[in-house]
């Protein structure tokens, strides 16, 4: 079967160290200090053989993500931008969707309870946590100490067939009342992406009050469900701060209130504007150029009337950060970190969304074949008018 493999070079800059789960030459948490000379290539690879707690899924939708475009992507040195766990060569995709073709006999469907037997329409985790260590015990599987991802450091889902292990698998039967066709399948690959923007938003984020002001930037997927997401729970001005005419457009179909354009405007004022100089309780920093928008979101802190915002960072990016620790103080506003999507019910309350009508499938502006692939990860390096990118079979 073919499937897109992205290949690197192991050659870590000065002043690089092991730690003490990376492994040398082959796996690291801190992608952009090591990894060099990106290269996307189609290859042929064998059926995967599932162990008797995995099953094994027919791709039939998987959407390229922003990870996909920075792990393909390198600087000026030839380093790639992605900064998180990898390990390559490895077949990238990590936001799919397809059916049970073949089930181990301890593979369990947590939807039902009961064996896996096939045919079953499934999207998955892309956090493959192990359950057993102290983070995972805690309640906290997306730090997981032995943490795998799939397309990232263990094979993912560009291709025809993969074998996940059923304790990561989320059925899609509930979507069969709002889809029809391969469409279920379109909208269970958005699961995952839908996930992230939860789990960041309402899980790390502590969610709103309905009435609350919201300010989400950057346009792209993530930005998008956590549109939808804030929307859905009652926020009153969901703004969306982005540059591209067409993700702005999106923007406002996916639940946005108003929008900024911070290349032609000034993005502090507006939004107190919008807001009556409150400002807002939630800014979701999803552009992936914190150094760039920090200085605008503390602009609306320190001049909104708003006490205790909360900015989330959920976009992975290799910058320091410029904060001002007096805004934080004066105003009681925090920053957290949003990794992930897993625990916590978040997929089944995704799901579960989505089947009562937050439908996420307007995002995806274009499909692709798997050959199509490699070319589609290297155009989103420059061009943003598509919001998300679909391989379909």
């Amino acid at each position: 079967m073919k499937a897109v493999v992205l290949y690197a070079d192991w050659a870590s800059k000065a002043g690089f160290s092991l730690g003490s789960k990376d492994i040398e030459g082959k796996l690291t948490y801190l992608g952009s200090k090591v990894w060099k000379n990106p290269r996307l290539e189609i290859v042929e690879k064998s059926k995967p053989r599932i162990l008797d707690t995995e099953v094994l899924i027919e791709v039939k939708a998987c959407g390229i993500c922003g990870s996909d475009v920075h792990m393909a992507q390198s600087d000026d040195n030839n380093y790639i931008l992605y900064p998180g766990l990898t390990a390559f060569p490895v077949t990238l995709g990590h936001e799919f969707a397809g059916v049970v073709v073949e089930a181990g006999k301890n593979a369990i469907d947590k939807d039902t309870w009961k064996p896996y037997k096939g045919g079953e329409k499934v999207c998955s985790e892309e956090m493959v946590w192990c359950s057993v260590c102290k983070p995972c015990a805690d309640g906290y599987p997306n730090h997981c100490e032995l943490l795998k991802e799939i397309g990232f450091s263990i094979d993912g889902a560009y291709t025809k067939y993969i074998a996940v292990d059923a304790r990561y698998l989320w059925n899609l039967s509930p979507l069969e009342k709002m889809y029809s066709g391969d469409d279920i399948f379109l909208a269970g690959s958005l699961v995952e992406p839908t996930s992230v923007a939860y789990h960041a938003v309402i899980e790390r984020g502590g969610g709103i009050r309905p009435g609350q002001n919201v300010v989400i930037l950057g346009g792209g997927p993530i930005g998008m469900a956590a549109i939808a997401i804030l929307k859905r729970a009652g926020a009153a001005n969901v703004i969306l701060s982005e540059t591209q005419a067409e993700r702005l457009e999106m923007g406002i179909k996916m639940g946005a209130t108003a929008t900024v354009n911070p290349a032609k405007e000034d993005f502090s004022q507006k939004v107190l504007k919008l807001t009556n100089g409150m400002g807002a309780s939630l800014y979701l920093e999803a552009t992936g150029l914190p150094h760039q928008v920090f200085g605008g979101i503390e602009e609306c802190i320190w001049n909104g009337r708003t006490l205790n915002a909360v900015v989330v960072i959920v976009a992975r990016a290799d910058y320091k950060i410029p904060v001002t620790g007096e805004v934080f103080q004066v105003r009681r506003a925090s920053i957290v970190g949003a990794q992930g999507h897993s625990g916590h019910g978040i997929f089944a309350s995704v799901i579960s969304a989505m089947a009562s009508g937050m439908d996420m499938t307007p995002i995806i502006t274009k499909k692709i074949t798997l050959e199509q692939v490699p070319e589609n990860i290297i155009s989103l390096r420059t061009d943003r008018t598509e919001c998300k990118i679909t391989m379909v079979q």
